[in-house]
């Protein structure tokens, strides 16, 4: 028996857990639905609900529990344009 997960390389929030602001150096918490593996220690986009990607965030921490994954997350960088990482 297997476990299901999903290896992401960016980190897609949707609109309930999209952070309400972004600063450079803030921490942020999030669950995910299901497994989930992210790299760890280097910078990931964070995009929101359009795929549009706001910031580099580094992943400080996983968890995974009862079919969920639990993330602490840095903002490292932000972008001065927003752009589109997927049509």
């Amino acid at each position: 028996m297997g476990m299901p997960c999903q290896v992401n390389s960016i980190l897609k929030l949707g609109r309930d857990q999209y952070p309400a602001m972004l600063e450079q150096g803030a921490q942020h918490q999030v669950t995910k639905s299901g497994y989930r593996i992210l790299p760890m220690d280097v910078p990931l986009a964070l995009v929101n609900d359009d795929w549009v990607a706001h910031a580099d965030i580094v992943v400080r921490r996983l968890q995974w529990e009862a079919g969920q994954t639990t993330l602490w997350f840095e903002v490292q960088r932000l972008y001065p344009t927003p752009f589109p990482v997927k049509e």
